[in-house]
């Protein structure tokens, strides 16, 4: 899982082929230092058909706004440079893989 900014995102994930699956987080959110652990077993076991990145709201607001995000965790999933899905909240393990591969 890679951690990266508003100006890296256009490079690591706009122009990124293949699903790329974003998080959107901050420190202070209890739900996703939750998601953390879960992103990063699925990075782990899928690291080859999927590329995880996280941006903190904090820190890389303007990407965030752009996408109109009000309320974090929420996971983007690209698929060669497109938004294709978004989920909010805190999702379980089996969601998230069982949403991805349902998305590859």
């Amino acid at each position: 899982m890679k951690a990266i900014t508003d100006s890296e995102f256009d490079a690591e994930v706009l122009k990124a082929k293949g699903l790329v699956l974003v998080d959107f987080w901050a420190e202070w959110c209890g739900p996703c230092r939750q998601l953390i652990p879960i992103l990063d077993e699925i990075s782990k076991e899928m690291g080859d058909k999927v590329k995880i990145c996280k941006v903190n709201v904090d820190e890389s607001p303007d990407k965030a706004a752009d996408l109109g995000i009000r309320s974090i965790p929420s996971v983007f999933l690209f698929k060669d440079g497109k938004q294709i899905d978004v989920k909010v909240g805190l999702n379980s393990k089996s969601t998230l893989v069982s949403w991805i591969e349902a998305n590859m």
